[in-house]
């Protein structure tokens, strides 16, 4: 089946496509349709849901185009996420739509509980999300998969994880070795992350490139990141000082997740956390969202859901 979109002229079909038809290429793939655009007609052909989704993705972003001028990379990925219908699995979550990518066991990445499907969501949509929950609900795992697939598909040149080095007092000096070395100990979970999903091969050359790049908080301030999505791992470990400056390093097209464990701060004793402080300073801010996890969204081990219980306040040990 076919569907035959008529564009008003080059100028237009220019804005629509992208440059040297990125656009276009990433309609493609996301859709998994055939599109072709050629003489001021735009075609697509697949069968029925699917060729459906791709009209109604088409039409929206030709939309924008009559009312802007051009499309933003926002732009495409909110018309891709608008035209998947909610089909509901049995814990609630998106049977397909919430899919986010495969890892390199062909395990397939998507949310596993409502809270976590609320999560990715609020990464979908907004440029700045905080990750708020107990160890094991997929905060920093979820934030880095979301990342390599929008990084995949062409919306973001860089990928940037943060972490602060409490443990040290971020007096990385005194380890030995290079930056790398130094930072190690603290990112190794990042890494892990990353390893899911990307060959080790893969990342020593994306690094090398400084396609992918760890930093630790203290070596942040001045900088200024474009076109990249930023993660900040262990948040609850940053000052109300350094989480602004963190914050404001976020440069034009960029996207940042914000995960920590406001339980499990390290900071000295009477040091308020950062993570704790910007919930009422950024709260009302539209573009800015946060997104509260609970025991209920553990996916480790099922010990690690109890031994969550028995460390709260109210738990069995107080």
């Amino acid at each position: 089946m076919q569907e035959t979109i008529q564009l008003r002229d080059t100028e237009e079909e220019r804005a629509l496509l992208g440059r040297q038809d990125r656009t276009l290429r990433l309609l493609r793939e996301a859709l998994g349709l055939r599109i072709i655009a050629r003489r001021g007609l735009v075609v697509l052909d697949g069968e029925g849901a699917k060729l459906k989704d791709g009209v109604r993705v088409v039409r929206d972003l030709l939309t924008l185009v009559r009312e802007k001028g051009d499309l933003t990379d926002d732009d495409i990925e909110s018309a891709l996420v608008a035209s998947h219908g909610a089909r509901p699995g049995k814990d609630g979550t998106d049977d397909g739509h919430d899919r986010i990518l495969k890892a390199l066991d062909d395990t397939v990445i998507q949310p596993r509980t409502a809270g976590q499907a609320r999560y990715v969501e609020c990464m979908r949509r907004s440029d700045i999300v905080f990750a708020i929950g107990p160890a094991g609900t997929g905060k920093t795992y979820l934030a880095v998969a979301m990342a390599i697939r929008l990084m995949k598909k062409g919306l973001f040149r860089k990928l940037v994880l943060v972490r602060p080095a409490v443990e040290a007092g971020e007096k990385l000096g005194y380890l030995p070795g290079d930056l790398n070395a130094k930072v190690s100990p603290y990112v190794r979970p990042l890494y892990d992350a990353i390893g899911d999903f990307i060959e080790f091969g893969e990342v020593r050359r994306y690094m090398e490139r400084d396609i992918i790049e760890v930093v630790p908080l203290a070596y942040m301030r001045g900088r200024t990141l474009d076109n990249a999505f930023i993660i900040l791992d262990e948040a609850q470990n940053t000052t109300p000082v350094q989480m602004q400056m963190f914050l404001t390093r976020m440069g034009r097209k960029s996207k940042v997740a914000v995960t920590g464990d406001i339980t499990q701060t390290d900071l000295p004793k009477g040091v308020k956390s950062g993570l704790v402080d910007v919930r009422s300073r950024l709260a009302d801010i539209e573009g800015i969202e946060f997104c509260e996890l609970d025991r209920t969204d553990i996916v480790r081990h099922p010990l690690v859901q109890k031994i969550v219980d028995a460390y709260a306040p109210d738990g069995p040990g107080k």
